[in-house]
């Protein structure tokens, strides 16, 4: 008895997010109890949460050492592997789980979820149908598998369902602001249109009712900022903006002082190496990586791409930054001498590691898009290890690139220096210093295409791209809202499954009076 009111103890402290409390209470617990697997499961949940993976694969293990059917261990054990990007180890337990209990809710939904991370959405789709319709037969309101419904068929650009799917949402739950936020992304707003005219009421009288928690108070005020800004009340827009902006700033620490570094320290450490020297091990496979600053167009880019029929778009990958991590940091620092064994090597040990992910995606193209913006950090690492790949930069107007990412809630821990005006423009600002060294340093290796020249001439400038990355001319590409074969799980994903429009270019205008400490910082 005594036992149980410890565990219910530790639901609590879980709940209420005291993960490291927890942690100490469950130690104390397994020296007295090492072989329960219930309590080491719930160890493992804590290092889980305390974003500790490698030490969650250890407790789970354990847990199912002492029970091979703890099918809540396997399920974590799954989850574990899949956020290390473990996936085909992540795949294998959750068919696993499935064999003995094909109606299990949550591996249902976490292999679902498995398959949207590998684009295979089409795969998701049933799983999830399953997983909603077992949690209604048991009187479970499953709003928030619902809503992954709504945003796979919102990344294969199927509108129809996904508004079928939120109006059932919004008979459950009419206040989910998650809910609010994916319509308001499908939505164009219009004082002639009274059904878009009435959501906004919704949202409003929802928000004013004072009983959100902060993260859907900021949900919802991005969700409004957008829905105003579509009806031009852009001063109504901004303070929304900023109200969301602040209350996201309240709950997360910046990580800009963090980013900074890794830009100086690249340039400190690739300065002197002579690229002219270096020859790697062709592979097979060729990747195009096309990167920049977020909402840069980098999405575009990419769907422009993957309709050729010889491309196949893998979308935003975390695999080439984890590789990286791997190989090249220590103590958050770059290994200099790392990347000289490494280089020396010919093995091609480093693009053999990246393209081991790929295993699980059925690759039939020969060229891989990896649309990672991010990934504009890493150009010296990939002309060093990756000798047959091709580098996009993708270049837009900094006023409206940096207005578009003020406009934005992203979920990344990594963006968290985007919520604040002045870190924004300063962010920016030493990105530019980057790319200039890297345009001086292999000015021959990198395409810079230009996002306004882009929108004011497509076909010209994808038949100049497909020209540098070694591409016939495809009508396809022209046409890619139709032939594009990569959903598209980003916040940009409303205006890359549109043709392309001019609406984007200029957009920092309306905002300008309002945004004067970041544009005055911008170079």
């Amino acid at each position: 008895m005594d036992l149980e009111i410890k565990i219910r103890s530790i639901h609590n402290l879980i709940q209420n997010k005291k993960f490291v409390l927890a942690k100490e209470t469950l130690d104390k617990l397994l020296k007295k109890f090492p072989n329960n697997s219930y309590l080491l499961n719930f160890r493992g949940l804590t290092c889980q949460y305390l974003d500790d993976n490698e030490s969650a694969l250890k407790f789970f293990t354990l847990a199912l050492k002492y029970e091979e059917k703890n099918i809540a261990a396997m399920n974590n054990l799954a989850n574990t592997h899949k956020r290390l990007l473990n996936y085909l180890e992540a795949e294998k337990i959750y068919k696993k789980i499935l064999d003995i209990d094909h109606n299990y809710v949550h591996a249902l939904n976490n292999y679902a979820n498995l398959k949207i991370e590998i684009n295979k959405h089409n795969e998701a789709i049933p799983l999830l149908e399953k997983a909603i319709l077992i949690s209604n037969q048991r009187n479970i309101k499953p709003l928030d598998i619902m809503l992954s419904l709504a945003g796979v068929y919102q990344s294969i650009n199927n509108l129809e369902k996904v508004r079928k799917i939120l109006d059932e949402v919004f008979l459950i739950k009419k206040d989910f602001a998650p809910a609010h936020k994916l319509l308001s992304e499908i939505t164009k707003y219009s004082s002639d249109d009274m059904n878009s005219l009435s959501h906004i009421e919704d949202m409003k009288k929802i928000n004013s009712k004072g009983n959100l928690n902060d993260q859907n108070k900021i949900i919802l005020s991005f969700a409004l900022a957008k829905s105003l800004e579509d009806l031009k009340q852009y001063d109504e827009s901004f303070d929304l903006l900023k109200i969301a902006n602040n209350n996201k700033k309240k709950l997360i620490n910046s990580n800009l002082k963090d980013e900074i570094n890794i830009f100086q320290s690249l340039t400190k450490n690739f300065e002197n190496v002579d690229f002219k020297e270096i020859k790697g091990e062709i592979n097979s496979k060729k990747i195009i990586f096309i990167c920049g600053m977020p909402r840069s167009g980098t999405t575009l880019i990419e769907q422009i791409l993957s309709a050729h029929p010889e491309v196949y778009g893998a979308g935003e990958l975390l695999y080439l930054e984890k590789i990286i991590n791997k190989n090249f940091f220590r103590s958050n620092k770059i290994d200099k001498q790392k990347i000289i064994d490494l280089q020396n090597l010919s093995s091609g040990k480093i693009i053999k590691e990246y393209l081991q992910f790929f295993e699980i995606y059925n690759i039939k193209e020969n060229t891989i898009t990896d649309k990672t913006p991010q990934n504009f950090k890493w150009i010296g690492f990939i002309k060093i290890f990756f000798p047959n790949a091709i580098i996009i930069l993708c270049k837009r107007n900094p006023k409206d690139n940096c207005v578009s990412l003020f406009k934005n809630d992203f979920p990344s821990s990594t963006m968290n220096w985007s919520f604040d005006q002045e870190e924004i423009a300063e962010y920016y600002n030493e990105y530019h210093k980057l790319m200039n060294f890297w345009k001086v340093k292999i000015p021959k290796d990198i395409y810079e295409l230009n996002y306004e020249r882009l929108i004011e001439d497509d076909k010209g400038e994808i038949d100049k791209l497909l020209e540098f990355c070694n591409l016939d001319i495809s009508e396809k590409c022209y046409n890619f809202t139709k032939f594009s074969k990569t959903p598209i799980k980003t916040v940009s994903v409303s205006q890359a499954n549109k043709p392309i429009y001019k609406d984007s270019i200029n957009s920092f205008d309306p905002y300008q009076n309002h945004l004067q400490k970041m544009l005055k910082k911008l170079i």
